[in-house]
């Protein structure tokens, strides 16, 4: 059966998901949660005709934190995704893993 997440050849029947602690779960959530609110924030901020400069700070702070989640989150994905998929011999996650790097730092 073909996923779209995997990929056409990948041969599995279910997609695939990450092991996530839930201590990491809740750390991730919770980050999200207060971006959220900066979004919101921001948003507020633009309605209420706020100096662009208090603006684009606000958005610099949001931009940061996402970064952070993406570490975050990468650390995680690598240290058992990636680790597991390589110890299994699928070494095509390694092209997987540089085209999602590629698109976190561009």
């Amino acid at each position: 059966m073909e996923h779209p997440e995997h990929g056409a050849d990948c041969g599995c029947s279910e997609p695939r998901k990450s092991h996530h602690s839930e201590k990491t779960k809740t750390s991730l959530i919770s980050r999200l949660n207060r971006i959220e609110g900066q979004v919101r924030g921001i948003k507020g901020m633009i309605e209420k005709d706020t100096y662009c400069d208090d603006v684009l700070n606000q958005i610099s702070s949001i931009q940061s934190a996402l970064n952070g989640v993406g570490k975050l989150l990468l650390e995680h994905h690598m240290k058992s995704c990636v680790a597991e998929r390589l110890q299994e011999g699928d070494s095509a996650v390694i092209d997987e893993l540089m085209v999602t790097m590629n698109k976190l730092i561009r």
